[in-house]
């Protein structure tokens, strides 16, 4: 190897986790400095579990220089708005976790305090009710941002639910455009180098070799490279995450294209409603433990709206991630990394971490131990900080009706999501930390929509006169509707703005 430059990278495996890798790197680096090949099988089918998508999403696409329309197009996709969440408190109950903000801060104060403090004067509105985000989903509205802060329009931040599939094939195109060579085979051996343990070789099946400098093991729950081959333990969160088996399956649509994810609480885990222009994507997430796969299924079908379009798959995975993402000349990237399930949209997003974070730590030859060091820290931080957002989901449930529901409300979570807790239900603060992907509003959004409720609002809060908290409050409502009114259908703007080849919006406009 050249000890000042990589001057070629491997990345193994294709799907969602090798094509976003191939696509920023081939942006990213010139290829007359860095070769960059990746090496993928047709046999070998992808996951694609994860059509849903949070806001970050759009700045990644931004920065590859992706046009928003010809992307929409090309992935079927639609906008997201938010995740609407039901039977996850109690049976019976629905909340938002809107993306935005809940109303607008006052004298420097969160508004989830002005809210709590409404809410002991008598007001009955939820605190997704001074949403944007929130009520635009839920009256089936969108348009995009305006300029204008003075406008509520202009506080709208959404995301996309498209064809995992089909986001794939859209940047393969775009990384084989900027030179990213594409090598079909199936790897059945790997070699190391005998001096320093590094990945030299991939033997392909049809007698095939590349060799490279550096390599990005995109090769999902198998983790061929990182794992396999290099040896890196995997730690298991099964204890807190006890889900451990999905069954997907696409649909007919025959409701109105709503723009937010679904996540509905059953026996033994949850199921997804993800609408894109062409289907709707289902997906029962659950414990194995506590469901036999015959009765998920069957529970999955009886909850889809619409005509499956094929036969339930079943995939089984772990809950964890790796102690190490970045060992010796091999970064993991997407579920060779780890899985923190996808209830809150995250998997996309871990994706583009994972290689954004490398960009910013770009080697040389020498492969800095610290540099590797950092990047393990990173990336070690930001799937914990996710995997304790997601178990607070689960933790939070004033449900029992079920062993699987009396097990989460009662189990033991880790020390840092347990102090965010108390905290929050002492004095209702919430607090980000260093890099934290979920805000302020998510987490308020999560625990008071599980009945979590402070038993205390910020003291200066309650100095300021009712009449003006209600005054102050009424008018953002206002605001809100009123900007509403003003919005298409989320049916009729897509079918202007980004209707793709095959879609039925444009059929489906009665239900404007």
């Amino acid at each position: 190897m050249d000890h000042n430059h990589i001057k070629h990278i491997v990345i193994l495996g294709g799907g969602s986790a090798g094509w976003m890798t191939a696509a920023t790197l081939s942006r990213m680096l010139k290829p007359e400095n860095v070769k960059i090949t990746l090496v993928e099988s047709e046999v070998i089918g992808t996951v694609g579990v994860g059509e849903a998508t949070i806001p970050d999403i759009i700045n990644f696409n931004r920065i590859l220089g992706i046009d928003e329309q010809e992307f929409m197009k090309a992935t079927n996709a639609t906008f997201k708005l938010g995740i609407e969440f039901n039977d996850w408190g109690q049976k019976g109950d629905t909340y938002m976790h809107p993306f935005g903000h809940h109303g607008a801060d006052m004298l420097g104060i969160d508004f989830h305090q002005f809210w709590l403090q409404s809410q002991k004067n008598g007001n009955p509105n939820k605190i997704w009710d001074y949403s944007f985000a929130a009520k635009a989903a839920y009256a089936n509205k969108f348009t995009l941002p305006v300029n204008d802060p003075r406008s509520v329009l202009s506080q709208i931040r959404y995301a996309y639910h498209f064809d995992a599939t089909l986001y794939a094939k859209f940047l393969r195109g775009f990384a084989e455009g900027r030179g990213v060579f594409r090598l079909e085979g199936k790897v059945n051996k790997v070699s190391v180098h005998p001096e320093n343990g590094h990945i030299k070789t991939l033997h392909l099946e049809t007698g095939t070799t590349v060799s490279g400098d550096f390599f990005f093991d995109c090769t999902g729950f198998k983790s061929v490279l990182l794992s396999k081959t290099l040896g890196v333990d995997f730690e298991n969160w099964g204890h807190w995450l006890p889900c451990d088996t999905a069954q997907t399956v696409a649909c007919k649509r025959t409701k109105a294209l709503t723009p937010y994810t679904q996540s509905n609480a059953k026996e033994a885990g949850w199921q997804w409603r993800i609408p894109t222009q062409t289907r709707v994507g289902n997906g029962h997430i659950y414990s194995s433990k506590y469901m036999s796969d015959d009765i998920a299924r069957k529970s999955l079908l009886a909850d889809i709206e619409g005509e499956p379009m094929s036969d339930p798959r079943l995939i089984r995975f772990k809950t964890g991630c790796q102690k190490k993402f970045w060992e010796k000349n091999c970064i993991a990237i997407g579920l060779s990394a780890g899985f923190v399930e996808p209830l809150e949209s995250t998997s996309l997003y871990l994706i583009q971490v994972g290689i954004s974070r490398f960009i910013s730590l770009f080697p040389d030859g020498s492969l800095s131990p610290l540099v590797q060091k950092e990047y393990n820290r990173q990336i070690s931080q930001l799937f914990t900080q996710v995997r304790d957002f997601i178990i607070l989901h689960y933790y939070a449930t004033e449900r029992n009706d079920t062993p699987f529901w009396e097990y989460c409300s009662n189990m033991s979570i880790p020390e840092s999501l347990s102090d965010k807790i108390n905290l929050f239900k002492d004095a209702g603060r919430v607090f980000r930390y260093e890099d934290d992907l979920f805000g302020e509003t998510s987490w308020v959004a999560v625990l008071l929509g599980q009945n979590i409720i402070p038993k205390t609002v910020d003291p200066i809060v309650t100095t300021v006169p009712n009449q003006q908290v209600e005054r102050s409050l009424k008018s953002m409502e206002s605001a809100i509707s009123e900007a509403i009114k003003t919005m298409p259908s989320h049916n009729e703007f897509i079918s202007k703005y980004c209707p793709s080849e095959n879609s039925d919006v444009k059929l489906s406009l009665n239900w404007m």
